[in-house]
């Protein structure tokens, strides 16, 4: 018997700063002993609901059922430990694996050669046992494993969602820059929308917050284009429970009004981008896209404005970015009055070219880029 199913643990990576808002998602899908860590979050909770947080989580990154926990001060040991469990009750011959680890504060000190080690164990069990070896895939594998060593206590773990879940499907043209459609989906939550005011991106680029809202607004479950998942590699997976978790989706899906979305770009390509992804969703003829300079846009009156405006290396020269941030200091003033602003800028520098004071200054992370969300109301 595998840890997960003595225990009912489970853990939800996630991004730095997002772990509150993570946090209380997992409350809301009826995960128990929700503790929230740096970059993760464990909680309890059965399979059918492990399905279901998989399936319509907005912001966890991917859900780990721990196998096994153990001491791990050498790789003699990890590869003794490892070689003695039941691989074959999640991986069978003809199928790919892959194995992502993570090693901090331990004996251990490299996670590549970790890797390497579990890797062999595995295909050691099955050589052993079957004279036969499932492969290695790393592009798109069946099983994924992860592996985490800290402070010479390891871990390993079946990712049970496959591949990052902020991987929607919906998004068939990036841009020049994009964001992860999970920090995406906070920052409309944190703006509070509930699509009971009209939401504006100005700067939509590939049109990802627009995305996330409908999604939203829509009760359309984030992973609704994915055809298959980590978990169903579980022992006990029961495919019944997994359908009526998806048709009961699919009854709380309502239709996109289409005066509520509207998203603008001064790039023709950027639009074209948005374009191309919001076909992907449903409703999607209901969100508004216009190719237009913010500076020409009407007025935005008792509205929720969000955007990530580009930065850095995107705009050129700093004096060129500056004049982007003035400009959209100048249109939330004097177009977008009664209505709050929501803006993630990935350079904190550039936050005084605004011109506007925010309420609140929120870290957000996107990838490696340590960005701010700003609230800012206009009154």
């Amino acid at each position: 018997m595998f840890e997960y199913q003595q225990h009912g643990k489970f853990f939800a990576q996630i991004a730095g700063s997002m772990e509150d808002i993570g946090a209380l998602e997992l409350k809301e899908f009826g995960a128990k002993q929700v503790n929230p860590v740096y970059r993760g979050i464990h909680f309890k909770t059965d399979l059918a609901h492990l399905y279901r947080i998989n399936y319509q989580s907005k912001f966890s990154s991917r859900i780990l059922a721990p196998l096994i926990t153990f001491d791990c001060h050498s790789t003699k040991y990890l590869y003794n430990t490892a070689i003695k469990m039941a691989w074959d009750e999640i991986l069978t011959i003809d199928k790919t694996f892959a194995i992502y680890s993570n090693v901090s504060n331990s004996k251990i000190t490299h996670s590549q050669y970790a890797t390497l080690v579990l890797k062999d164990s595995i295909i050691d069990f099955f050589r052993e046992k079957y004279s036969q070896r499932p492969s290695i895939d790393t592009d798109s594998p069946d099983v994924v494993f992860n592996l985490f060593i800290d402070k010479n206590r390891a871990t390993i773990s079946l990712d049970t969602s496959g591949k990052p879940l902020h991987k929607r499907g919906y998004r068939n043209s990036k841009g020049s820059a994009p964001m992860q459609e999970t920090l995406a989906a906070a920052i409309v939550e944190l703006s509070g929308w509930k699509g009971d005011k009209k939401l504006y991106d100005p700067m939509c680029g590939s049109g990802t917050l627009l995305c996330e809202a409908a999604l939203k607004y829509c009760r359309v479950p984030s992973g609704f284009k994915r055809g298959f998942w980590g978990f169903e590699n579980l022992p006990d997976f029961n495919r019944e429970d997994w359908y009526k978790i998806k048709e009961n989706s699919k009854k709380n899906i309502r239709e996109l009004p289409s005066d509520l979305i509207f998203g603008s770009d001064i790039s023709y390509h950027a639009i074209e981008d948005s374009k191309l992804n919001c076909a992907s969703l449903p409703f999607a003829k209901n969100i508004d896209l216009k190719q237009v300079d913010l500076r020409y846009l009407p007025e935005i009156k008792n509205s929720i404005v969000i955007s990530n405006p580009p930065y850095g290396m995107r705009l050129g020269s700093k004096a060129t970015t500056s004049a982007l941030y003035k400009n959209l200091g100048d249109f939330l003033k004097q177009k977008c009055k009664g209505s709050t602003a929501y803006i993630y800028v990935g350079d904190r520098d550039l936050i005084p070219d605004i011109g506007l004071k925010p309420a609140f200054k929120r870290p957000l992370k996107n990838g490696n880029i340590d960005g701010r969300l700003l609230k800012i109301e206009i009154y």
